[in-house]
């Protein structure tokens, strides 16, 4: 029973943890420091409720102490759900600081209650001085065993099988059903289904969950056929239903107007990222007959697309479902015309897709004179952007940067051993010397040394 307490309670921790991460990403975004700001918070939790379950135990009842922390425990953790729901939708856009206040108000409290058990536990089993470390160590290798337990649980069974909102609900009624089990009130039950009730009143925040993302896709009233993806907090895409040749985005019009500029015919094009499909349907549209390959690391992403924005795939248009950086491996040598990079984590692109040793990759796979072009997102003083620059300059003859006059927000790097296009109309295009010096005293980006990131310069 001890094993099982300790084992249970250590796991439900780690579960929120992953948990967390996903409930906070539509309100606050997913990046690196968001996903640091809920991991230190739920350690400062786990830290406090060890020392605090430790001295409550010396002074209570162990068995009570075990039953009221275990159904309080649950109760705060199924409340999690509307607290981040409620703060996140008041907070929206408020970045790194509003990332760590809301977790520190929706989780650290579950963690610290849940994370007092184990010492309570501990304090209810020792009888004999001589077999401190014995029982001490078994029952923390047990709480480890949970927490291992919980962590491989989410990511390979929960997230793919459950929302988030159910998952949580279902961890929380386990640990209330435990705590009353034990001898906690039931009073606390129904507290139990307040909260639960609560958290399914309040509806999902997404169209889909997909295993990376929080997905919608949003009607435009301006336009018939209209339609943003948006993951997370951010839109990532825009679809015209019954015209795949306009392209919304300023970003997704010079990528567009590049492809335009090569020779005419059909072409073979690489997609690093699907999302909404936006290029490989213009692709489709503009030039008859063209291939594309589109690797996307997101399968449901790609089924939701499917359902809602109309994708149609075939010999024409392939999707295969992998990280890009493994998946562009497969592509053979010399097969592409273009390749397009537009994969993201939140707002910045995958670090192991901004390398030098990921670029000679893209050239291998390219054709002589064929073009690469990068969208990167980046804000004064712009240093993700110079040191993309200056690891693009390691890798291809000829680089230039398309950009708005404004001093951020998408920019559109052009790469090709051969002769770049012209570049749109409607933008201001950087030619290798401004690149050039654009990339000075940048150091380039290395599988060992890529903090993209940290280099990425937020919104102001």
């Amino acid at each position: 029973m001890a094993a099982g307490l300790v084992f249970v309670s250590s796991g439900a921790v780690l579960v929120l943890e992953i948990l967390g991460i996903r409930l906070l990403a539509p309100y606050v975004g997913l990046t690196l420091e968001t996903t640091t700001a809920i991991i230190g918070t739920v350690l400062a939790g786990i830290a406090t409720g060890a020392a605090l379950g430790g001295r409550a135990a010396d002074r209570m009842d162990e068995k009570r102490l075990i039953a009221v922390l275990l159904a309080v425990g649950g109760l705060l953790a199924i409340a999690s759900v509307p607290l981040v729901r409620g703060l996140g939708s008041a907070m929206r856009g408020g970045g790194d600081a509003a990332a760590l206040t809301v977790t520190l108000i929706a989780l650290f409290p579950p963690a610290a209650v849940l994370s007092a058990v184990t010492p309570a536990v501990v304090r209810l089993t020792l009888r004999d001085l001589h077999t401190t470390g014995e029982v001490v160590g078994r029952l923390s290798a047990w709480a480890t065993a949970g927490g291992l337990v919980g962590t491989f649980a989410t990511g390979f069974v929960i997230v793919p099988l459950l929302p988030t909102d159910i998952a949580v609900i279902a961890v929380g009624a386990v640990l209330v059903a435990l705590g009353v089990a034990t001898g906690a009130t039931p009073k606390l039950a129904a507290g139990a289904l307040v909260a639960a009730a609560a958290t399914i009143a309040a509806g999902p925040p997404c169209d889909a969950e997909t295993s990376y993302h929080c997905a919608r896709v949003v009607e435009d009233p301006r336009r018939d056929g209209g339609r943003t993806l948006v993951l997370e907090d951010l839109p990532h895409s825009y679809v015209d239903l019954a015209d795949p040749r306009h392209l919304e985005f300023d970003y997704v019009r010079w990528i567009g107007s590049a492809i335009d500029d090569m020779d005419s015919g059909a072409i073979d094009a690489v997609f690093l990222g699907g999302g909404g499909f936006t290029l490989p349907r213009y692709v489709a549209a503009t030039r008859p007959g063209s291939r594309s390959r589109v690797l996307e690391v997101d399968g449901d992403l790609v089924e939701l697309v499917r359902e809602r924005l109309g994708l149609r795939t075939g010999p024409d248009l392939v999707v295969r479902v992998g990280d890009a950086r493994v998946t562009l491996r497969d592509e053979a040598a010399g097969s592409a015309d273009v390749v397009v990079g537009d994969a993201f984590g939140g707002r910045a692109v995958p670090w192991h897709l901004t390398t030098g040793e990921f670029m000679a990759d893209v050239r291998r796979v390219l054709r002589p004179g064929g073009l690469y072009a990068l969208n990167v997102i980046d804000y004064d003083p712009l240093s993700l952007v110079r040191a993309e620059a200056a690891t693009l300059l390691e890798t291809f003859d000829d680089v230039a940067l398309v950009t708005h006059d404004q001093p951020g927000g998408n920019f559109v790097f052009l790469a090709s051993d051969g002769a770049l296009p012209p570049g749109p109309s409607d933008a201001r295009m950087l030619a290798r010397a401004e690149v050039e010096r654009l990339a000075a005293g940048a150091d380039p980006l290395r599988d060992d040394d890529a903090p993209a990131d940290q280099l990425l310069t937020p919104r102001g």
